[in-house]
């Protein structure tokens, strides 16, 4: 779209719900139509955050772009369940944790993996790399296994030491994560910059080099896109409770689905855009990556933080949300085992994500 001489992304002409979202919260207008404009003002500010992030991508390889990405992708959803649980709202806050997991391994990778595989017989990626997100991700579902066999086998007895084992956990899960960051930023990055066929096929691999954004200009970029999303989504969970019910949506959906999505916007369109330019490393690490902060960074810090607020969270989650994790990661060790996949094991991904979703709204 041209105006004048200056070439205009549509999508930017939505930018227009930013301002029109907190209008409406300070003219308290209908909760439901707050909760559709800042969704609508999200999209946007995620493709601002994915544009970004690209051209990180290809100054930095995709290993510390995927990186920054989840890491900048998962602000607006840590923000969001930090003023859950200062509220008091552990399961709001476990839920949407849970929601996330599923929905980046299910539904940003699945989405990514059809739109990329779509005009392509196959995609191909590290599979090294796959699988040690893979096996990282099996490690959160066994660390969410553990405080729910603990219950069942404890019982009430064991409930003042459920806390200070959920608290333990965290501690060990952060750990592997800092040691993770090592792994794939210093002692085996190259399996993380892999160069991606349709860049190795460009001379000199200078494809986009010519309007590349400085690092200064991509990280202030995503630092405000952040920021806004942060602040949109405060909206959204202080109207998302009403729209709900006028939709006949259950808490525990909200969390684990419609906040979950919602909060982890900024990934659904960066991973999409990598997967259809065939550079899979970077969407694979973008919603593989973006799972494992959730469960090794995220939750730990929200436990950490539960104790300065003086009330304490647990990793206790329910059965269902357990089973939906462990199937989930299931599902991504399968596809992460050949280094390929082809748009096929999207629609597997996808499907796999609606059955959880539809068992998460029938849940009593």
């Amino acid at each position: 779209m041209k105006i004048g001489n200056y070439s205009i992304n549509p999508l930017m002409l939505l930018l227009v719900f930013v301002p029109t979202a907190y209008i409406l919260e300070f003219t308290h207008a209908d909760p439901t139509w707050v909760f559709i404009v800042s969704c609508l003002a999200i999209i946007p500010l995620a493709g601002i955050m994915g544009e970004a992030t690209e051209h990180l991508a290809e100054r930095a390889g995709p290993g510390i772009g995927g990186l920054l990405n989840a890491t900048f992708g998962n602000a607006a959803e840590l923000i969001i369940a930090l003023i859950a649980l200062k509220n008091g709202l552990h399961d709001v806050v476990k839920a949407s944790l849970t929601g996330s997991i599923i929905g980046n391994v299910l539904l940003v990778l699945g989405a990514s993996i059809m739109a990329g595989g779509i005009k392509r017989e196959r995609q191909h990626f590290d599979r090294t790399a796959a699988g040690l997100g893979a096996s990282l991700m099996a490690l959160s579902a066994i660390a969410l296994i553990i405080p729910a066999v603990f219950d069942f086998i404890a019982g009430q007895t064991g409930r003042p030491q459920e806390r200070e084992l959920s608290f333990d956990i965290a501690v060990v899960l952060a750990l592997i994560y800092a040691l993770n960051l090592f792994f794939a930023l210093r002692t085996h990055k190259h399996l993380f910059n892999n160069v991606t066929a349709d860049d190795e096929k460009t001379p000199g691999n200078q494809k986009h080099t010519h309007a590349a954004w400085s690092v200064g200009r991509s990280v202030i970029t995503l630092l405000v896109s952040t920021a806004f999303i942060g602040a949109i989504s405060e909206l959204l969970v202080g109207s998302v409770e009403h729209t709900a019910k006028e939709f006949g949506m259950t808490e525990v959906f909200i969390g684990v689905i419609v906040v979950a999505i919602i909060g982890n916007a900024a990934e659904h369109s960066s991973a999409i855009i990598m997967a259809v330019k065939n550079k899979m490393d970077l969407a694979i690490n973008i919603a593989v990556g973006s799972s494992i902060q959730i469960a090794l960074f995220v939750a730990p810090v929200l436990v950490f933080f539960s104790y300065i607020f003086g009330n304490p969270m647990d990793l206790l989650f329910t059965p269902f949300e357990v089973v939906s994790v462990v199937v989930s990661v299931w599902m991504l060790t399968l596809i992460a085992q050949d280094g390929e996949t082809h748009w096929m094991e999207g629609v597997l991904c996808l499907g796999l994500y609606a059955i959880i979703g539809i068992a998460f709204f029938y849940l009593p």
